[in-house]
Formats: structure tokens, C-alpha cells, sequence
């Protein structure tokens, strides 16, 4: 049996990036895809509408309609790793659609929080990114690079990468535990078309209990498509997802008090629970955890797949830089990648736990004082310029 030095279990974005990565440095890596995880999500799917978001696919039947709804905001740095991997390059013109201006609203007079490319003195402040584009695009990187072996058989390595995301079936094996909190909550996306030009402006409404986010893209109509991600109680989640069409619509445009014009579904809609999670251990003695193998987040800061990038870029980079006597399946050095990201990890995972917990209450109050801390904050250039900072970089 060939012996390669780093076997990465999970083909998904974290897992093709990873082998990638590690190929470019000269390493033999195996790259096996972990189907078991993609089919053991907690809630099994009763329809294309229910899908979870590793597998959230619907066909609509329509030409040019979109059959996957993810779509990811990148940061600067997600970006950067992405065009060292020659992939970002390789990704179709509307796969990836700037964000020049962010509107975040509260549920109350003052509550609103503006950012922009160009007072943060940055190109842009996301790209919203086609899920299925990047993973195609990822795929057939791998495809060519000449040392990664596609496998599904039994692997010998010295390093263990497990990038299989929340439902990664060997962390039990490996002594390691799963801390994790069900914020009782469902994420509902999908694709939109909107009446007005998103004008690259991406829009997010934090109100008690829901939080609502409309991405600017282009696909399937340039210039005025929207993807949805919108975080609700499960209740009431899935009254929306047992709606048809026009009924959907109908509370949506409500929700958006028409800032968009009207809005209409162009894909099926898909769903999955939220939650927060962390893993009790990253690395050991010849293995490590990234992405949501490692770390779980609520959507509403958009920073999930960036934390598991960030990941990436950090292993990789402490590999790199190892004593030459030094095996990469060694505990210590591993441990150095583990001490980098707890950091970040941790500090995003407050933030997103404390803002859906900060809106999730309806006492006036306390509604009142969160709207006007809003506003405070939008008024202080040099606290949203490091929140800038910290969102491209995570």
C-alpha cells in the first residue's frame, strides 16, 4: 500500500483547499471524500426544500435557475488563499460578486449600521461567492495537481487532516468531543430575483426573533439576484418552507419593507437547524481538525467558511516554517496551528453567539438600548474600521 504524508478525510471546499495547499509545498497527499458525513445530517431531508447546506440542491426546472443555493461571503483573506491555489482565477465572471456596502438594521429608530469599501480604505468588503462554482472549480484544480491521489480505500499517512465538517464521523475515534449548543433556530436560503438593482449592496436585519441577510449576486440575473439567508425560530421556519411560492414571497417582501423591491424565488429553498460547536481538542499525534470539523458559527456574521480558510492558510503555513527535523505528524507542532486559531475561533464564536442572543429578546428596554448602541457605533469611524479589519481577516 503506498504510503502517503498527509491523508485529508472531506472533499468539500475546507478539504479540496487543504490538499491543495499541502500539494504546492511538495507533499504526497490523499484526498478522500467522506460520504457518510454529507449523509448523516441531524435532520434527515423530507424534500429539495430541506436539504442541508453541504447537500442543499433543488431542481427547479427552469433554464438558467440555479439547482444549489449556498453562496459564501469571502474575505480578503479567503480571497488571497484562493488566488495562491490559481482558483480563484479559474471561477466563471458572476461565480463571485463584490460587496462595495453593507446596511445592517435593527428593530427600532437609530438601530442601523453602515459600512463601506470605500471609507474602510479597502477594495471591497466580501465577495459573494457561488457555492457550487467554487467547488467546481476546486475539483478540477485537484483533478491536475500532480501530487494528490483521489481515493476511498484505506490510507496510510503520517498526518491525519479531517476537514469533514460538523458530522465528521472519526472524531469519536479519536478521543475527542463534541461540544454542542442547538440554538433552537433553522436557517432558511435561497435563490432571489429583486425588482431594483442590488447595486452591490448587501443587507442584513437584526430583529427579535429573526435575522435576515440579502446577498448581492448575479446568478441567475446580473445585477439584480439576491441570496437569502434568513435565521428563524424552528417553529416558524417551517410554516415558511411549508408555504408555496407566492406565499413565501409575500412574507418576505413584508420582512424587507420592500427595500429591495419585490423579491421572487428563482431556485428551491433549503434549510438546515444552527447551532454552535466546537471540538474538545483540535490536534494530537498525527492528526488535526479544521473547518467545521473544528468550529461550528450562526451564519449571521457570514464568517463560517472564512474561519475554516483561515485554518488552512495557518496549518499550512506552520508546516512550512517546522524545524526540518521536525515529522508534521508531531504533537507540538500541530499545537502551534491550534494556539493560532483558538484565538480567532473563539472570538468570532462570542460575537456571533452574543449578538443573536442580544436580539433575540422583544423586551423594550433592552430593544431600545441595542438599536441606540447600533447607532453609537456607527457613528465611531475608528471601532468600525477594526471590525473591518477583523471581518477580512478572520
Amino acid at each position: 500500500m503506498k504510503r502517503f504524508d498527509v491523508c485529508v478525510r472531506g472533499a468539500g471546499i475546507v478539504g479540496q483547499s487543504l490538499a491543495l495547499a499541502l500539494a504546492r509545498q511538495g507533499w504526497q497527499v490523499a484526498l478522500v471524500p467522506d460520504a457518510a458525513a454529507a449523509a448523516a445530517d441531524p435532520v434527515p431531508p423530507r424534500s429539495l426544500r430541506e436539504l442541508p447546506p453541504e447537500g442543499a440542491r433543488g431542481t427547479v426546472g427552469r433554464p438558467g435557475v440555479p439547482s444549489d443555493v449556498r453562496a459564501y461571503a469571502l474575505n480578503a483573506a479567503s480571497v488571497a488563499l484562493l488566488q495562491g491555489l490559481k482558483v480563484w482565477e479559474a471561477l466563471p465572471a458572476q461565480a463571485a460578486t463584490p460587496v462595495y456596502d453593507m446596511h445592517i438594521e435593527g428593530d427600532a429608530p437609530g438601530g442601523l449600521l453602515e459600512f463601506s469599501a470605500w471609507q474602510q480604505r479597502v477594495p471591497e468588503l466580501a465577495w459573494i461567492t457561488d457555492a457550487a462554482a467554487l467547488d467546481k472549480a476546486l475539483a478540477a484544480a485537484v483533478q491536475y495537481a500532480p501530487h494528490i491521489t483521489l481515493t476511498t480505500g484505506e490510507v496510510q499517512a503520517e498526518l491525519l487532516a479531517l476537514c469533514e465538517g460538523k458530522t465528521a464521523s472519526t472524531r469519536e475515534a479519536l478521543g475527542v468531543t463534541w461540544d454542542r449548543h442547538d440554538y433552537g433556530h433553522h436557517a432558511v436560503a435561497a435563490r432571489l430575483v429583486s425588482e431594483l438593482p442590488h447595486r452591490h449592496l448587501a443587507r442584513q436585519w437584526f430583529r427579535a426573533p429573526d435575522v435576515l441577510a440579502l446577498l448581492p449576486f448575479d446568478v441567475p440575473q446580473p445585477g439584480h439576484s439576491q441570496a437569502l439567508v434568513w435565521s428563524l425560530p424552528e417553529a416558524r421556519a417551517q410554516q415558511l418552507m411549508a408555504l408555496d411560492a407566492a406565499a413565501f414571497e409575500a412574507a418576505l417582501n413584508e420582512s424587507t419593507g420592500g427595500a429591495c423591491g419585490a423579491l421572487t424565488l428563482a431556485s428551491e429553498r433549503a434549510s438546515w437547524p444552527l447551532m454552535q460547536a466546537r471540538a474538545s481538542a483540535w490536534c494530537g499525534t498525527g492528526w488535526v481538525l479544521l473547518g467545521d470539523a473544528a468550529h461550528v458559527l450562526h451564519p449571521l456574521a457570514g464568517q463560517g467558511l472564512n474561519l475554516g480558510l483561515a485554518d488552512v492558510a495557518t496549518l499550512c503555513e506552520v508546516i512550512a516554517q517546522r524545524e526540518t527535523w521536525r515529522p508534521i505528524s508531531d504533537a507540538r507542532l500541530l499545537r502551534r496551528y491550534e494556539r493560532a486559531r483558538d484565538l480567532p475561533t473563539r472570538a468570532m464564536g462570542r460575537l456571533t453567539d452574543g449578538l443573536l442572543l442580544l436580539f433575540s429578546t422583544e423586551q423594550a428596554t433592552l430593544r431600545e438600548l441595542r438599536n441606540r448602541g447600533m447607532g453609537l457605533v456607527n457613528r465611531l469611524a475608528p471601532v468600525k474600521r477594526w471590525l473591518t479589519a477583523r471581518a477580512l481577516n478572520s
